[in-house]
């Protein structure tokens, strides 16, 4: 039986009609995949690299319904929002399309009055919308989920769905309009002839909270080279480090200074939205993994120096650029560049991660668990294999959490099984449309056609790859792949990272690599981004990078020409 007859087969979780859903649909409910839906065209999402448990399908299920209902407010000319369906546990992403020309037109028209004022007031509305999200994260930070009678303990789960949706409207309000006035920035460099790879470069060289986050994770990797304690990190499980610290002066007075960090940092996960995910202040295992990367390499990353690089990297490529045009395409150029860099989405689509993707699951997570500890559960995290709505259940003394005990058991299962197939899941299912029109399926995800050609020509012989240039230079080095940021510690420096694609959470990697090829993406995903503010060459949506390239290979990867060698097997 093929990979496609099992997620047929396998059909929902176990004791389970569907994936559960709180709140109100839009215009598609996420469900699991059936035969019919082999005749549209879905692609396997970047984002969620384990699959999804019960609870975190709850929570997926609602961005999905904020695109939709986003995609409608604008409204967005070609399309609904996105769409979702289940194989095993897996996430396929797929356009919902607006099929009547007449519509198409008349959003396109709405669309043309409401973007610009949106774009024009972005700066404002972003500011507002970050103290907003700070205000309402702050009431799930500080409250104890522990300290609440079993009887309010359902309300805070509700309390803490309510806030994840509104994280979400916000964010699908603020990257949508983004990505539309991106869309048509890029469309008027295409049209003036400027090569694809130049134009993200016009909008690089900007700080982020991501950013700061690293740079503060550098100095901890500082702290510990001043207090003498390299040889403490090495060779050690970084779950053993704490109570190996805490026997010594200079180790108590590292961990000082590390939880002062994670008080203000560490209110993050390795992945978005999947509550499965341990929060760094829950188990900052990833932060101490990234300082003895940090150590094993050079000790120090120059931040000034590569910020100063990307800053000249873009004012040579906008002169470049500019050096071209006639005076009046200059102006349009010139125009449409400052209202990119006032609404940058390269930017934002970094600076917002720290606000919502990487965090506004975590006071689900937190909730879930307690009303597990009060309800009798043997382990707090088996919360996360009911739904919303059972978890609710069980808080208002419907049932009993004895009753979920086998649920948990065959569910957990269930999980663990579809994890460990991530690496064999089809890029995408169904027939390639002749074209692909909604902007994160194109930008972000990096559906285009060099992407849908390798998937379908490039066979486990190959070679040379070719994909998306988007951060450039050439580097080369020893090949480690790898599946998630779990698997970060493995990196060792000037290992040539090679993935599915890259969240925030791989960031820290960026400063030791030597260089980064991705299976999917575009020129504003993650990878793209970060690459380019570490200045490490990157190609992205090379499709089957992950499966052709093993673990040891040399490898060569060409940012400037999206092209990535096998010089040497491993």
């Amino acid at each position: 039986m093929d990979l496609v007859a099992k997620m047929l087969h396998a059909g929902a979780y176990p004791h389970s009609d569907g994936v559960g859903h709180p709140g109100p649909i839009i215009v598609e409910q996420a469900r699991w995949l059936t035969e019919a839906d082999l005749e549209a065209f879905w692609v396997l999402d970047n984002h969620y690299p384990r699959g999804m448990s019960p609870l975190g399908f709850d929570l997926v299920n609602i961005v999905g319904t904020m695109t939709q209902a986003i995609a409608e407010r604008i409204p967005l000319p070609p399309g609904r929002g996105l769409h979702a369906v289940v194989g095993g546990t897996h996430i396929y992403a797929a356009e919902i399309p607006v099929t009547s020309e007449w519509e198409m037109g008349y959003r396109g028209y709405r669309a043309a009055q409401s973007i610009p004022r949106m774009i024009a007031g972005f700066a404002d509305a972003w500011q507002e919308a970050v103290e907003e999200l700070e205000t309402g994260f702050a009431h799930f930070r500080e409250t104890d989920p522990s300290t609440l009678a079993p009887h309010e303990l359902g309300r805070h789960l509700e309390d803490a769905v309510t806030f994840h949706r509104r994280a979400w409207e916000i964010h699908f309000e603020m990257m949508y309009p983004l990505l539309a006035n991106y869309v048509g920035f890029y469309g008027l460099c295409a049209e003036f002839g400027i090569p694809p790879g130049e134009i993200s470069k016009f909008l690089q060289g900007y700080d982020t909270k991501i950013m700061e986050t690293d740079r503060e994770l550098w100095k901890l990797a500082q702290v510990v080279q001043e207090l003498g304690l390299e040889e403490t990190f090495v060779g050690r499980p970084v779950g053993e480090l704490r109570p190996v610290l805490e026997t010594t002066p200079a180790g108590r007075g590292f961990l000082e200074q590390l939880d002062a960090f994670l008080d203000r940092f560490g209110w993050r996960t390795e992945g978005i939205i999947e509550p499965t995910f341990v929060p760094w202040i829950e188990d900052p295992s990833p932060a101490l993994a990234a300082i003895r990367g940090f150590l094993a390499g050079s000790g120090s990353f120059d931040f000034e120096a590569a910020h100063t690089a990307s800053v000249e990297e873009r004012e040579q490529a906008v002169a470049a650029a500019k050096a071209r045009l006639t005076v009046e395409e200059q102006e349009a150029f010139e125009t449409a560049l400052a209202g990119c860099r006032a609404a940058n989405f390269a930017w934002w689509n970094e600076e917002h991660n720290y606000y919502i993707d990487m965090r506004s699951h975590i006071p689900v997570r937190r909730a879930a668990m307690a009303i597990a500890r009060s309800a009798g559960a043997a382990e707090p995290e088996d919360a996360l294999f009911l739904y919303v709505e059972e978890l609710l259940d069980v808080a208002a003394g419907r049932r009993t959490w004895a009753e979920f005990d086998a649920v948990v058991r065959d569910r957990r299962a269930f999980f663990r099984e579809w994890w460990d197939r991530r690496s064999e899941m089809p890029k995408v299912l169904g027939p390639p449309p002749p074209e692909v029109t909604d902007p994160v399926l194109k930008e972000i995800l990096g559906v285009n056609e060099d992407f849908l050609r390798s998937l379908q020509e490039v066979d486990a012989d190959a070679v040379e790859l070719r994909g998306t240039p988007v951060s450039s230079g050439v580097a080369r080095g020893r090949a480690r792949v790898l599946r998630s940021a779990d698997e970060i510690g493995l990196i060792e420096p000037g290992d040539i990272l090679i993935c599915e694609a890259t969240t925030p959470s791989w960031t820290p990697a960026f400063g030791i690599i030597g260089g980064c090829v991705c299976d999917t993406g575009g020129t504003l995903s993650h990878a793209s981004i970060v690459s380019r503010e570490y200045r490490v060459p990157c190609v992205v949506g090379v499709g089957v990078g992950s499966r052709v390239i093993s673990d040891g290979d040399i490898v060569e990867v060409d940012g400037d020409e999206g092209v990535v060698r096998i010089v040497e097997r491993g």
